[in-house]
């Protein structure tokens, strides 16, 4: 897609006169509007398009209904619906009032393209710089950080279903690679066994039928890494991702073959530590996680906002890291991101989980 730039125009007339009678005491996103305008502007986005290609949607008003969506605890669909339905928010986006909006799917390729940029950090600090502008913000004061779960975008597996699914996308990522290659290495049993997701209900009753079904799935898995790292197979081969996940997936789950050439499903005291257990073939970088009572596979993040009396509360450093790193080897990191940002706290609040001897003095 192209970005033709547009500057931010006045809100149109009739959305004003309309959302003012609606909201006489205005709102959160009409405040928005009104104290820091548009916020983003188009350029700021213009390394994620192309030159060529269908005109983009404005992003600097899919900048600002993001950061409206995590205001308010949105999923993209009530964000879409919101852009498409409230006054408040066509008030802040610029919007006249018969405009129909966008299909929520926008949100999620805008996001994929911030990530893929490397410009998500840029949302934010845009907009801390717009309320240090308004004094909103500032170094000094009293800033506190915690902690929380986010669960990895994959579905909860157990190790027989990961491990089918891992050999699977394999498979998959290989017929679509090499297709002919492929065809010569399996039999039409394979087929049967890894067309469809692997679920739970389809697996095997009983330990015996699940411990037989696992020394399938990995000898089939054995057979397959055999021909791609052989001699004569194309060497670009083991470059695939998919690929190289399953290559590690069978070191962690299964014994190396014995004389017989036999594969044995490995007992659950000889797994690797859940820093280096891979959960699923789809995010092997997500992780299993516990902080108190809650326990989780997928990251944690850190958030650090500003929180002195009678201010307005801002989020000021976002940190994401795997899940199993403890809260206390972050905050020479948290307390060094603030600095560059010219927002260091005269009072960092954190719980004890933050602390050490070291980190005190």
């Amino acid at each position: 897609m192209s970005l033709h730039s547009h500057s931010i125009a006045p809100i149109p007339a009739e959305t004003a006169r309309v959302a003012h009678a609606a909201f006489p005491k205005g709102s959160l996103a009409m405040d928005l509007r009104d104290r820091l305008g548009g916020i983003y502007t188009d350029e700021l986005f213009a390394p994620l398009f192309s030159p060529l290609g269908q005109p983009a949607l404005a992003p600097w008003r899919l900048a600002l209904v993001l950061a409206l969506q995590f205001a308010e605890g949105l999923s993209d669909r009530q964000a879409a619906d919101a852009v498409r339905a409230r006054l408040d928010w066509k008030y802040a986006l610029g919007l006249e009032l018969t405009d129909p909006g966008f299909h929520y799917s926008v949100l999620c390729e805008f996001r994929e393209r911030l990530i893929e940029g490397d410009l998500e950090q840029q949302l934010l600090d845009t907009l801390l710089t717009a309320c240090k502008e308004q004094g909103w913000v500032h170094a000094g004061g009293t800033q506190r950080t915690d902690s929380t779960h986010v669960l990895g975008a994959i579905r909860a597996m157990n190790r027989l279903e990961s491990i089918g699914e891992t050999l699977r996308a394999a498979l998959n990522a290989l017929a679509v690679a090499a297709p002919d290659w492929l065809l010569a290495q399996v039999s039409p049993d394979w087929f049967d066994r890894y067309s469809v997701r692997v679920e739970e209900y389809r697996l095997p009753k009983g330990d015996a039928a699940r411990q037989e079904y696992a020394s399938l799935i990995g000898a089939d898995g054995v057979k397959l890494l055999s021909a791609i790292y052989a001699p004569d197979a194309p060497s670009w081969l083991r470059e695939i991702p998919t690929v190289q996940i399953l290559q590690r997936m069978w070191v962690q789950q299964y014994y190396a073959p014995d004389a017989l050439g036999t594969v044995r499903w490995r007992a659950a005291k000889d797994l690797p530590p859940a820093a280096l257990w891979i959960h699923s073939p789809y995010d092997e970088q997500v992780r299993y996680g516990t902080k108190r009572s809650t326990n989780w596979v997928g990251y944690k993040v850190h958030l650090t906002e500003t929180c002195d009396p009678e201010q307005v509360h801002l989020i000021t450093q976002v940190h994401t890291t795997p899940a199993l790193e403890g809260d206390v080897t972050q905050m020479a990191t948290i307390q060094n991101e603030l600095k560059e940002k010219g927002l260091p706290p005269a009072t960092h609040l954190v719980d004890s989980g933050y602390t050490s001897a070291e980190e005190l003095v």
